[in-house]
């Protein structure tokens, strides 16, 4: 039996609509197995589909049919510490997670970039899955049906602070609320603003995330899906945020904080937010992951 890792993503950064995303330091673990029986459980009270409906063993098996093999089951147990439907990539990791077992039980016949594209073709769009196969900041295009992507280490000084809400959203239901079409105007303000964000984050130039984190292509659509997220990005601001914005399609929030307040940050965040009347939230302080999944023999 071998256990897979793969970290939490955030995708969009703000301004990244579809294109940015980044491996956070939370992780999930499989472990999985080929089995002549297919056996799925959970070591949490999170509840998982036990039947080949689950999405890492529905990934598995359909990198199995593009090898032109079968797969005769799997037994598989997952460790959810990644919240579900919160837009911290849960469903890209059990994907990935499916992927990267199946792959090795096969004797790797599949590329990191053939894992990229089937991963992206599986969820729709590459923003989370790549930055949880690669590690990293992520920037990621698609040109027909194959993904192009670079990964670069963000700077050693910048950590993320997350804000979980009690309440999940759907992406699909996120995605609803967007316009199918945009200005000129609108398409230029947030590629200015997604090129700084790659270049800050890289460099650790904190001082322009506060600009690199506006969007016009999604947020201001989803912010009612949120109930409360002006509390949580006035409070985020007024305990030292650089930049804060959506992650994915919501309803988490991330604040991007250097690492020398980190630790104020942490101390206040939810005491803040509780003297706001915000009950059931979460929040933790995370790093980027620079590695992605990985397998790993216990």
């Amino acid at each position: 039996m071998i256990r897979i890792q793969i970290p939490a993503t955030s995708a969009n950064l703000g301004s990244g609509f579809d294109s940015l995303g980044v491996a956070l330091t939370m992780y999930n673990q499989v472990w999985m197995e080929v089995s002549d029986e297919t056996v799925i459980t959970s070591k949490d009270d999170i509840k998982i589909p036990t039947d080949k409906s689950n999405l890492i063993y529905w990934s598995a098996e359909h990198l199995y049919k593009e090898c032109g093999k079968k797969l005769p089951g799997l037994k598989i147990i997952q460790e959810n510490n990644i919240p579900m439907t919160r837009g911290l990539g849960s469903s890209s990791a059990c994907i990935v997670a499916g992927l990267v077992g199946a792959n090795r039980f096969l004797g790797n016949p599949l590329t990191d970039k053939d894992l990229i594209n089937l991963a992206s073709q599986i969820e729709g769009h590459p923003d989370n899955t790549t930055p949880a196969i690669m590690g990293g900041l992520v920037t990621s295009a698609i040109d027909g049906d194959k993904v192009y992507s670079v990964s670069v280490p963000v700077a050693s000084n910048i950590r993320f602070g997350v804000f979980i809400p009690p309440f999940e959203l759907s992406t699909e239901y996120a995605r609803g609320v967007l316009p199918d079409t945009y200005t000129k105007e609108q398409a230029v303000f947030n590629l200015s603003r997604s090129s700084l964000m790659t270049s800050s984050l890289f460099s650790g130039s904190l001082e322009n995330l506060r600009v690199a984190v506006q969007d016009q292509l999604h947020q201001p659509y989803r912010k009612h899906l949120i109930k409360g997220i002006d509390t949580v990005f006035r409070i985020s601001y007024e305990l030292g945020s650089y930049g804060t914005y959506i992650s994915g399609a919501g309803p988490t929030i991330i604040a991007i904080i250097d690492d020398k307040h980190a630790n104020d940050f942490s101390t206040h965040a939810i005491t803040s937010l509780e003297d706001k009347g915000f009950t059931g939230w979460q929040f933790v302080m995370l790093s980027a992951d620079s590695e992605g999944a990985k397998i790993i023999l216990d």
